[in-house]
């Protein structure tokens, strides 16, 4: 695994402080309660038991919640017992703008280069890149990247050609289109999930 750099992650560790954690775990759980349409049905004291078995999560969904992406649960696997958290915030994170697709984009820039991408910063935050469908489920939920764009996981054929998908809503409509995977903008950044 490559250094990465102090902009991705906040620490080498993959542990939070005990204040930080419980700190965490009050922002998630109001997040949680005034946002019930996201999760009808779910239970917080179940969520958060999930949450406190795994400290390696817990950190990954801080990380989501350090750079803006304002992380909330959207699903539930009912044959592992996981919840699925998905970046919730209005536009895409603002901690995690102006990064291109990859590795192999950012290494292709001559100049101008980004100071991250958007892959390497979802593997070490320990999340996924949302897929074209995940960002269509989560339109579902609410009305996200009105006036932003996110990067979603690229299918390979189109990568190997040099491209890369993002997404956005606009017209209250769901839009799905392509760029150079090498490209960045100040209100793109992309959007993870996570299963706890």
């Amino acid at each position: 695994m490559r250094a990465t750099s102090a902009r991705n992650i906040s620490s080498n560790k993959k542990g939070l402080s005990p204040e930080r954690g419980e700190e965490l775990l009050r922002a998630l759980k109001v997040r949680f309660e005034k946002n019930m349409n996201r999760h009808k049905g779910f239970e917080w004291v179940k969520v958060q038991a999930r949450l406190e078995a795994s400290a390696e999560k817990l950190w990954s969904l801080n990380e989501m919640e350090r750079t803006g992406g304002e992380p909330d649960v959207v699903g539930h696997d009912k044959k592992t017992g996981e919840y699925i958290f998905y970046d919730c915030s209005a536009e895409s994170p603002k901690g995690r703008r102006s990064v291109c697709y990859d590795r192999e984009a950012l290494e292709s820039r001559k100049e101008h280069k980004p100071e991250d991408n958007a892959i390497d910063m979802t593997a070490a935050m320990g999340i996924e890149l949302l897929t074209e469908e995940q960002y269509r489920e989560l339109q579902k939920l609410g009305n996200f990247d009105t006036k932003t764009s996110s990067w979603v996981n690229t299918p390979s054929d189109i990568r190997k050609l040099g491209g890369a998908l993002f997404c956005d809503r606009r017209y209250d409509t769901v839009f799905v289109y392509h760029n150079g995977a090498e490209s960045y903008y100040a209100a793109r950044a992309f959007r993870g999930s996570l299963r706890v």
